[in-house]
């Protein structure tokens, strides 16, 4: 799935998405724009729906059996969901970094050149290796260890090499569902700088529960509500508002992100 110029500054576009698992509405009536090399952050209490949503950029739910998405969500303004839509092509143009580290049992060099070997890279490795980890800013750290096991490195060194390793297949895209949740302040410190960096080549969309960090790294910030329905006590996510961050945090429209922002919430 190639990504073709475009007039619009807009990558991914969500248009009154629903998200079910069976028979439960776990995501309502989502509208939101993802813009071209901005960091977008997703905030809200556990249960919104904000990795719900994340992961439907990429069909990560896909994998999941019970997942039904009514609406449409557009890369390019093409349907991410349409039939002729290969789901791992999706991914490549679409990377996806977690909320903890998981470099795979392999060499650092070799957790950066598996993607980009098996979709086919036909450059040099070694060149691919050295940018991605420069890229990531990782490469004076582990230059002289491209041998050792990528998870003898620490945590920090860890989720930046699975940053590195998103980025070696060169993706257009890069969703990052809390990369520093489960990272010391130093560690965090660091993320958040190369996400800063990376926004001039990517379009980044990041899920935190941390709203400093979303104050500190985000363009723009959509905030996510929960609300119990049906005598089950179903949680329901749905999207309040999305905006610049400095809106979000200092006036936002609806009580509810007021209330979250300021630490009144619930």
């Amino acid at each position: 799935m190639q990504a073709t110029e475009q007039k619009t500054d807009i990558v991914l576009r969500t248009e009154n998405v629903n998200v079910y698992y069976g028979n439960f509405l776990a995501l309502k009536g989502v509208y939101l724009d993802v813009p071209k090399n901005k960091v977008t952050a997703f905030i809200g209490p556990s249960g919104c729906g904000k990795s719900t949503l994340l992961r439907c950029y990429n069909r990560l739910n896909d994998l999941i059996p019970i997942f039904r998405l009514e609406g449409k969500i557009s890369y390019y303004d093409r349907d991410l969901y349409a039939t002729e839509i290969d789901p791992v092509q999706v991914r490549r143009r679409i990377g996806m970094v977690f909320q903890r580290p998981n470099p795979f049992p392999k060499s650092i060099y070799e957790n950066i050149a598996y993607g980009a070997r098996i979709n086919g890279y036909k450059g040099d490795m070694d060149e691919l290796v050295e940018q991605s980890l420069r890229g990531a800013a990782l490469w004076d750290e582990v230059k002289d260890k491209l041998k050792q096991d990528g998870r003898a490195i620490s945590g920090g060194q860890q989720q930046r090499l699975c940053i590195a390793r998103a980025i070696a297949i060169q993706p257009d895209v890069v969703l990052m569902d809390e990369p520093c949740s489960a990272l010391d302040p130093i560690s965090t410190l660091k993320i958040e700088e190369l996400i800063h960096e990376l926004k001039e080549k990517y379009t980044i969309v990041i899920v935190t529960h941390n709203m400093q960090q979303a104050s500190r790294v985000a363009d723009l910030t959509a905030f996510f509500n929960v609300q119990v329905t049906g005598e089950g006590g179903n949680r329901q996510g749905y999207l309040v508002e999305c905006d610049r961050t400095e809106i979000i945090f200092q006036n936002p429209s609806q009580k509810a992100t007021q209330e979250y922002v300021s630490g009144r919430f619930g």
